[in-house]
């Protein structure tokens, strides 16, 4: 990008995505680098954190940073005077405080709506007969219950009281135990939001589906197909055939009603302004 600047030529718009972690890292210094990079090149610049909550059952914040060229237009209806929920966070804010006054100078409080749309139900995106993933032994499902908690095991126990079936969902975890010592738990909620989806560097980074139907519980790995699902990605988009290279595909991926309302709400009518712009 400096190299395209140094030569007249130069991005009208940049975005960056990374997880939320970035806004912390190093005590917010390396959020500040990468703000400071971007407005030494000319770049106005904002950030808005994005939770794929609003759009789907599916626990996935990121952060998205977007800067446009000083001097290309930007309507006044994308810019807030201020940050507000739910795009600008705490974290966000925080982040925000810590930049020096010159680079806050260079700063846009980006302006998009709230999705008003229903979110669609996570037992919808359940497959009924899953696709590349086996359900688990008996064995292996009561294993995971003897990694809980006595807090999740309550858990456990108030869905085996509902009179109807519950869809919950697993990441198994290192904690400490009850004497204070680390060791692996399985952490379940049925609250109807998926967690965040993960690269499967191991099987704790895999996460289990619960099927609650009175005392009958079963359990096994997420599919293929509903990790897709939980990132907005249509049923006629083909998967990889191998398990791992799947989920590491929607692990390491962005969840698509995300990047659209992005993308339509704040970047398309950015770039619209500017042409207009250009054109006069």
């Amino acid at each position: 990008m400096r190299r395209m600047t140094g030569t007249g030529r130069f991005a009208q718009i940049v975005v960056l995505e990374n997880v939320i972690g970035t806004l912390t890292s190093h005590d917010g210094r390396d959020f500040a680098t990468i703000i400071g990079a971007l407005a030494q090149e000319g770049y106005r610049v904002g950030a808005l954190v994005m939770d794929a909550v609003k759009f789907l059952p599916h626990s996935r914040p990121r952060l998205f940073i977007v800067g446009v060229h000083q001097g290309l237009a930007i309507p006044s209806h994308l810019i807030s005077s201020e940050a507000s929920e739910p795009w600008h966070t705490k974290s966000l804010r925080w982040a925000f405080n810590r930049l020096p006054v010159h680079l806050q100078d260079s700063w846009v409080w980006w302006s998009l709506p709230i999705p008003q749309e229903p979110i669609p139900a996570l037992a919808k995106l359940i497959e009924e007969v899953p696709t590349g993933v086996d359900w688990h032994t008996k064995e292996e499902t009561d294993h995971i219950i003897k990694l809980m908690s006595p807090v999740h095991l309550e858990k456990l126990r108030k869905a085996q009281l509902l009179k109807t079936k519950i869809v919950g969902t697993v990441y198994r975890r290192v904690r400490p135990n009850e004497v204070g010592v680390k060791s692996q738990r399985a952490e379940i909620r049925f609250d109807q939001i998926a967690g965040c989806l993960r690269t499967p560097a191991g099987g704790s980074s895999r996460q289990t589906v619960v099927i609650v139907d009175g005392r009958n519980v079963r359990s096994r790995l997420l599919s293929p197909r509903e990790t897709a699902r939980l990132m907005g990605v249509p049923d006629d988009y083909p998967l990889p055939t191998n398990y791992n290279e799947a989920y590491h595909l929607f692990g390491d991926g962005l969840a698509v009603p995300v990047v659209r309302w992005l993308s339509n709400n704040l970047l398309t009518q950015i770039a619209a302004a500017i042409r207009v712009m250009i054109a006069a």
